[in-house]
């Protein structure tokens, strides 16, 4: 879908027969609303829009001071009833976050007949997007969020290698969407640690349900230690350069861990910020999260403790160390 809404808007740009307004062009027969890519001139602003009823109320208010995308509703002729509610990129430096924005919303409405559940979910959808572009005009990923998307690529480019397709790699990977663990599919999960410095051997663990092996059959904590240097190493652009290398056969598995990527904050406008820092392995280890695993439960926590975080001593979980072997054994 992303080729073909950037294929529309670049006919639309080159329409010379269109100078002024809104140009709209229906979305495929199989998105069941009005749904509409749409350009405004002269401007050339980038867009997608949803017919709505005129009557229909639509709440606006909590979009009101963005800045590089917008929304608005835009009043048809009364005669017909309808409006378009109408979605707009406002900085054309994040073209890319935009298409999967516009993608994202129109596969989260494409069964939707209920009018008033389809403005709902285009502005819930819309809602989530927008902490993506603020984040999008910051300087970056931080070190730490650099670090860790290294350990998640890393363990990426390791599962595929050992002989997952790339389409259930990259499925398996949720930690872009903020999931308690970074890779769960079926019945099993994997969370990704990555420490550095002289911190390599404590790992920190976010909350109490992290570590928490209900309703899995098996629960493993996969931990990266790495040196960080200047001008060595493989640095997280390399990286990521080398996964999309890898799952690029399957267009739809390079689109989507491409769309992963954004969701994550890594774009393209922000890799000159990663060239120079490369990473070094230092020590790589898997643990099988079961029975005296040092950790904490949810089921461990008395009533009313809330937000509980902690670190695991990894010199402590010998007893659970496994082989690369056993691991994609299960995983496969």
């Amino acid at each position: 879908m992303t080729m073909k809404i950037n294929e529309i808007w670049q006919e639309l740009e080159n329409d010379e027969s269109f100078s002024h307004g809104l140009l709209l062009r229906r979305c495929s027969t199989s998105v069941l609303p009005d749904l509409f890519v749409a350009m405004r001139s002269p401007e050339k602003t980038r867009g997608i829009g949803a017919s709505v009823g005129a009557d229909v109320p639509v709440n606006l208010s909590p979009f009101s001071n963005l800045r590089d995308i917008s929304v608005e509703r835009i009043e048809g002729e009364p005669s017909h009833g309808k409006s378009i509610l109408l979605f707009q990129l406002l900085n054309n430096v994040h073209q890319d976050i935009f298409t999967v924005l516009c993608e994202d919303l129109i596969a989260s409405v494409a069964s939707v007949s209920d009018e008033s559940k389809l403005i709902n979910e285009l502005l819930n959808r819309f809602e989530k997007w927008k902490s993506l572009f603020d984040k999008a005009g910051l300087q970056g990923l931080t070190p730490e969020e650099q670090r860790g998307l290294f350990g998640e690529l890393f363990f990426t480019r390791k599962y595929t290698q050992n002989g997952s397709s790339a389409l259930n790699t990259v499925n398996s990977w949720v930690g872009p969407a903020r999931q308690l663990r970074d890779f769960q599919s079926g019945s099993w999960a994997l969370e990704v640690k990555t420490t550095h410095g002289n911190n390599h051997q404590k790992i920190q663990i976010s909350s109490e349900r992290q570590l928490d092996r209900s309703n899995l059959d098996n629960l493993f904590l996969y931990h990266l230690s790495l040196d960080a240097r200047q001008q060595s190493g493989e640095t997280l652009n390399q990286l990521a350069d080398n996964v999309s290398e890898i799952v690029s056969p399957d267009f739809t598995a390079l689109n989507r861990f491409k769309n992963k990527l954004l969701e994550v904050g890594y774009f393209e406008h922000h890799r000159p910020l990663y060239e120079s820092n490369g990473y070094f392995v230092r020590q790589e280890s898997i643990y099988e999260v079961e029975g005296d695993f040092p950790r904490i439960e949810e089921g461990d926590i008395r009533n009313g403790v809330g937000d509980v975080k902690y670190s695991i001593i990894t010199a402590n979980c010998s007893d659970f160390v496994r082989t690369e072997e056993q691991l994609f054994q299960i995983l496969q």
